[in-house]
This record gives C-alpha cells, sequence and structure tokens, in this order.
C-alpha cells in the first residue's frame, strides 16, 4: 500500500506530537500556521466512512488533546479542525486525517469556504438525515 502516512508511520520518520497505538500525531511539511498538526489513526483507515467508531473516538480523543495544548503552551485563542473524507471532498490523502490548526486573532488566515454548493438534493436535507439516523440508516460500525 502506498500510504505516506503509513509510510511515516511505519519508518519513524515524522516529527512527532504524540504517538500511541491507536492515534498519533505530527507536523505536517508546510504548516499553516505555527503549531498546525496532523491527527491520525495510527492503524491505515482511508476515511471517516470505513473508520471503526472506537479508532475515531481515540482520534478525536487526541485531536482534543492537541487542540488544548495549542491553547495552553502557544497561547491561540482558538483552533481550527479541518478533515476531508470521500472522492468529493478534496481529501489529499487516503489516510483519515485531521489538520488541528492554532488560531489567533487577525492571524491572517481564514478557512472557511468562500463560497456555497451549487449541488441540489430532493427534500429538505436536514429533515433526510435525521430520517436516516433514526432508521439506522447512518450507523456502519
Amino acid at each position: 500500500m502506498d500510504c505516506v502516512f503509513c509510510e511515516l508511520i511505519r519508518e519513524d520518520t515524522a516529527s512527532w506530537v504524540a504517538r500511541g497505538p491507536v492515534a498519533c500525531a505530527f507536523t505536517p511539511l508546510d504548516p499553516l500556521a505555527p503549531g498546525h498538526t496532523l491527527v491520525v489513526p495510527t492503524c491505515h483507515h482511508p476515511d471517516v466512512f470505513v473508520t471503526p467508531s472506537a479508532v475515531l473516538a481515540e482520534v478525536m480523543t487526541l485531536v482534543q488533546r492537541v487542540a488544548e495544548a495549542s491553547r495552553a503552551v502557544l497561547n491561540a485563542s482558538g483552533v481550527n479542525v479541518l478533515s476531508a473524507s470521500g472522492p468529493g471532498s478534496e481529501q489529499s490523502v487516503p489516510h483519515l486525517h485531521f489538520h488541528v490548526v492554532p488560531r489567533w486573532m487577525n492571524d491572517g488566515i481564514s478557512t472557511w469556504p468562500a463560497g456555497r454548493s451549487i449541488h441540489r438534493v430532493v427534500g429538505e436535507p436536514g429533515a433526510l438525515l435525521a430520517d436516516a439516523l433514526a432508521s439506522g440508516r447512518g450507523h456502519t460500525s
């Protein structure tokens, strides 16, 4: 498997922030801000759709710990937690990952989408999602 994150984990070549049996965190080569960290499952899971719930919970716990550390030691006033999953999302690496980007007031970056999707669905999206979740169709693991 040619996965850059799996290679970093296997070869121990990342700049580690945290490393555990289920989740790990490292700094990217081209950070968006000081302290920008990638949090990933230690084992390969391509996206949020196929990652087991227990693994996702461990990854999100590490996301929260990195966010809290960003506030405590970098004096960040907030963080952006960014992720993309699946072919329509512009996912850059097919290994589930979350960017934890420390933010400060007037730091010169914006991470909120500048536009709105032109895609339309039949029906009210919120109600469709609520129905799917209530019937169990929104649960795969």
